[in-house]
């Protein structure tokens, strides 16, 4: 009835939510993912749960209770809206056909409004059955854009325009607002290094003269360094939570800080700013910049910084170059990451899992993200899973993009059977699985406390490449490190024939 509409089955009602999250971030639009009673709709939790704490545009409907047993103990019955009211902006449970249409234009516009997040309908099991005059559905249209306060605005200028060493850190607010060239302006303009959170990947090309990677966990060397010597830190679109901020321990001594955020609740969570400016990045990165210009930068200081910047990224660049050439047993996670690009080229969406081998796929040189929607990571929610069920949803936005997922053994097994999925739709992607036989986080913190490796170990670890060729796709084991770069070659030419791949790198 709705061809413009396609259905996609998954094996697992969270992966609808984890599929639709990586849809959000790879188009802007949002993804929408639909579950069964009961059970089925709370296993979206942990999804709607990471597109909150993400901040992606996400709209999910369920098959709920039927109006006219609620309260009966009815079959599967469970109160959706109490669930989800805290891990989503908006849940609503129409009892009234006719308000449908307003009620899914509302969810929308919550969706991709203000701070974008994840919004719940639940639609009761009888409600189709009545017969109801529906209004056509009207969009909401795009979403409102916040000036800032002029005043505010002015602060922050002359914050930057004094600054000798200033830092700009670009997080998810930042790249879901397009917010790129106003931010490569006005780094340019005042010489400042860019780092960004993971969620802020793609904000600035990370081949960008400027760009030094990742911030707080992600951390490399000559953003570390640039950060650490800053007198003045400008986060933007960045709630500065826990991975990003190194735990709020690692704010650079004596600097200055200037917070830009579109969300009020969200200036000072943490860091408390001396200046904070309230509006959508990239409105108020243009009206920065004008105002930097108006006051002037000192130019032999701008020039002097971009060059020590330069310097430090040719000295790093040669030696991750040098790093990652030499071929050692057990192959080391960093060399088998860093040939992805050359492997799939620099244009690939790369989809980040949450464990401690896939790690590397988030440290800048070691992967680069060139352009907005090419990294899809979690969260600080990290639910494992997202990652290897999300490249799936990413390739079926993205069709013409080689899509790779880098993941432990531990997150892919979790939901191992969505290969099928991408099998059944000709998802082409490629999951990278670097299996160390464990949960590779929680065992390096227990070893780094001397503790037992307890609750860690796969003592028995299946031969996954089999697994995954018993599915349908292609899969490979790889343990010389020689082989790693000609196994992901193999695995792309297998996407060119439409069929997902997996190599297994011990």
């Amino acid at each position: 009835a709705y061809p413009e509409v396609r259905p996609i089955l998954v094996r697992h009602e969270a992966s609808g939510a984890f599929m639709a999250y990586a849809y959000a971030r790879v188009t802007g639009r949002p993804g929408v993912c639909f579950a069964s009673p009961g059970p089925g709709s709370a296993n979206l939790a942990s999804g709607l749960l990471e597109a909150y704490s993400g901040c992606q545009p996400l709209v999910a409907l369920a098959n709920g209770t039927p109006a006219r047993t609620e309260g009966m103990g009815a079959f599967q019955e469970l109160d959706t809206l109490a669930l989800f009211r805290p891990i989503t902006k908006w849940v609503a449970r129409p009892t009234d056909p006719e308000k449908v249409p307003w009620v899914m234009q509302r969810a929308c516009a919550l969706a991709r409004g203000g701070r974008p997040g994840p919004v719940f309908v639940d639609l009761p099991g009888d409600m189709a059955l009545r017969e109801a005059r529906i209004e056509p559905y009207r969009s909401p249209g795009p979403p409102v854009r916040v000036r800032p306060d002029p005043a505010a605005v002015s602060a922050a200028a002359r914050a930057l325009a004094d600054a000798q060493r200033p830092v700009i850190v670009a997080g998810n607010g930042c790249l879901l607002s397009g917010a790129g060239q106003p931010l490569r302006s006005l780094a340019g303009l005042v010489g400042a290094p860019v780092l960004t959170t993971p969620g802020g990947r793609g904000s600035i090309p990370e081949d960008h003269p400027l760009a030094v990677g990742q911030t707080g966990l992600y951390f490399t060397g000559p953003g570390k360094a640039a950060y650490d010597a800053a007198d003045l830190l400008v986060t933007v679109g960045s709630r500065m939570e826990e991975f990003q901020s190194g735990a709020w321990q690692l704010f650079p001594a004596g600097a200055r800080f200037v917070q830009i955020n579109l969300d009020p609740g969200a200036i000072g969570q943490n860091w408390r700013p001396d200046v904070a400016v309230v509006g959508d990045a990239r409105l108020v990165l243009e009206d920065l910049y004008d105002a930097v210009l108006r006051l002037g930068i000192d130019e032999p200081e701008r020039v002097a910084r971009v060059a020590e910047i330069a310097e430090a990224k040719a000295r790093f660049l040669e030696a991750v170059e040098r790093e990652c050439a030499e071929e050692r047993i057990p192959i080391r996670t960093r060399q088998a990451v860093h040939v992805i690009e050359r492997v799939f080229g620099p244009e690939t969406i790369i989809c980040h899992e949450n464990g401690g081998q896939d790690l590397w796929s988030y440290y800048w040189p070691y992967h680069r993200v060139l352009e907005g929607g090419a990294s899809v990571p979690p969260g600080e929610q990290t639910v494992m899973g997202l990652g290897c069920v999300g490249a799936i949803g990413a390739k079926l936005a993205r069709p013409g993009k080689q899509v790779v997922c880098t993941t432990g053994d531990g997150a892919f097994q979790m939901y191992l059977g969505e290969v099928a999925t991408a099998v059944q739709y000709r998802a082409a992607v490629t999951w990278l699985i670097l299996d160390n036989a464990s949960l590779g986080w929680p065992q390096y913190l227990q070893m780094l406390e001397g503790r037992p490796t307890l609750a860690t170990e796969f003592t028995h670890q299946p031969d996954l490449a089999a697994v995954v060729r018993a599915l349908g796709a292609y899969g490979e084991r790889v343990e010389d490190p020689a082989e790693v770069l000609p196994a992901l070659a193999r695995a792309r030419r297998a996407n060119a024939e439409d069929l997902p791949a997996a190599v297994v790198v011990v």
